[in-house]
């Protein structure tokens, strides 16, 4: 028997129960909400409007790439399984069955640890061959990542079997860095359903590791962070009332500051924690979880801005010695050609999730105590050439926009100078990527003047790597970089 190199067990562990009554829901579900999907209405060219529908990632893992579960005649199966498979870590069970309790993170992770050695089994069969290149995918929910964190990160917990097993993980809403309600983390005495487990210094207790300027949300050198992909939600509205004390730049429960790991890939997404646009149950999320896992190509996009203009009023008042003070928010949408325009990172101040640059960090970094500039990265995606649709050439856009905030002029904030929402750049920029014998070939087009079908324009190189010219007769000037590897 030989194993896929690419085609590992998916352990899904779900996110947190709060109220009894939503554990005994849990308990009672099969799937543990990953078989949940959702239904989107379009219009079509004749007005009429249509229902797009996402069966579940359960399904469409069955469908586009042949994983099955695990469930037979109404139980789990103890024999062999394919390696393909789908399992759900059920960890809420022991506190219906008799035992009443929750289980806490660390005996949740501990128990993680075990259910991998039982996949290593069933999948290997015992042969020392084939368990020699066994791995395992984790796909987590909210406090589900910080269950893989703890059997990743903390020594004392679960096997060196189990840790060296895991290949890759991604987390959707996972509060690495704690929950905040009314900008207060929650505190770490609140034992109330077990609210404390989002404490960070509870964090750092059950994590085994020293916060970093406070924060805990590092993985320590346990784990690679580019193996380590964070999908963060920026639509608060559908999530309940609890939406209300975290604030605007969330998912609702979840604060976008506190839902990523350092140096993991990271993108943003408009979705909810949970709920009818949830980020689990999302077409969204599920592009991005198997680009992930599965893609071949991973591709940051970072912009070094080389001017920012003033605009003109605000230009004069600089120019006579005046104190002027404002700050960059550089939107940036990233979607796949494809046969629905789906975004795999959607970054827009409307949202909130915008990147927010001050003009020290960009430019003045001693100023800001930094210790070189802040540029801004945009993005962090996976592509998979397997399912170019046209041709040997990936194709994506990049809806690209850089506006300013409002501007204080010796201390008062000059509202009546500025155009509302006026940009200080955009475009929309069709990148092509061309495999080859020799490496890739990137070309681009600017697509808000010229059609993007064109065969474009090959981007230019310097010592930092490939990248796109950007200007505009406003006196906008920057560099797009794209940086695009080889991804396993």
């Amino acid at each position: 028997m030989k194993l896929h190199p690419h085609r590992h067990p998916i352990i899904y562990v779900r996110g947190f129960a709060m109220r009894d009554a939503d554990i005994e829901e849990t308990v009672n579900t099969p799937y543990m909400g990953f078989n949940l999907g959702s239904t989107r209405i379009r219009q079509s060219h004749d007005r009429s409007f249509l229902h797009y529908i996402f069966e579940s990632p359960l399904i469409r893992l069955m469908k586009d790439y042949g994983y099955q579960d695990v469930y037979l005649e109404g139980r789990i199966r103890d024999d062999r399984i394919p390696q393909q498979s789908v399992i759900i870590y059920r960890y809420y069970e022991q506190a219906q069955s008799g035992e009443g309790r929750r289980p806490d993170i660390i005996e949740a992770a501990s128990g993680l640890s075990d259910l991998i050695e039982r996949v290593r089994d069933q999948v290997c069969g015992n042969d020392p061959e084939v368990e020699r290149d066994f791995k395992v995918y984790l796909v987590a929910h909210s406090m589900g990542g910080l269950i893989c964190r703890c059997l990743l990160q903390n020594d004392q917990v679960g096997s060196q079997t189990a840790k060296c097993s895991i290949d890759k993980v991604f987390t959707y809403g996972t509060p690495h860095n704690g929950i905040e309600l009314g900008g207060l983390n929650v505190p770490r005495v609140l034992g109330l359903w077990d609210i404390s487990n989002f404490n960070r210094k509870h964090i750092a207790a059950y994590l085994d590791l020293k916060p970093r300027d406070g924060k805990v949300n590092h993985l320590d050198g346990k784990f690679p962070p580019e193996r380590f992909f964070c999908l963060v939600g920026t639509n608060p509205r559908d999530y309940s009332l609890v939406r209300i004390g975290v604030g605007a730049a969330s998912d609702g429960l979840v604060r976008s500051e506190n839902a990523y790991v350092e140096g993991a890939p990271r993108v943003y997404c408009h979705l909810s924690h949970s709920g009818h646009y949830g980020m689990v149950n999302s077409q969204e999320g599920y592009r991005n979880l198997v680009r992930f896992l599965f893609g071949d190509h991973r591709v940051i996009l970072r912009l070094v801005p080389e001017e920012l203009p003033l605009p003109p009023a605000i230009r004069k008042e600089f120019d006579a010695n005046k104190q002027v003070r404002g700050s960059y928010l550089f939107e940036c949408t990233m979607m796949p050609r494809g046969d629905l325009p789906i975004p795999l990172t959607d970054r827009r101040a409307e949202h909130t999730s915008a990147v927010f640059r001050t003009f020290d960090e960009l430019f003045n970094p001693h100023r800001a105590q930094l210790p070189g500039p802040r540029y801004p990265v945009l993005g962090s995606i996976f592509l998979d050439s397997a399912k170019i649709t046209s041709g040997k050439t990936m194709v994506f856009t990049v809806d690209l926009a850089v506006r300013s905030t409002d501007f204080w002029v010796d201390g008062f904030l000059s509202i009546n100078r500025r155009i509302p929402d006026e940009n200080l750049y955009r475009d929309n920029i069709v990148l092509n990527v061309a495999l080859n014998k020799d490496g890739w070939t990137l070309r681009y087009v600017e697509s808000d003047d010229n059609w993007g079908e064109n065969r474009g324009t090959e981007l230019s190189r310097d010592e930092n790597g490939f990248y796109i010219p950007l200007s505009n007769r406003k006196g906008f000037r920057a560099k797009l970089y794209f940086d695009v590897s080889a991804w396993k």
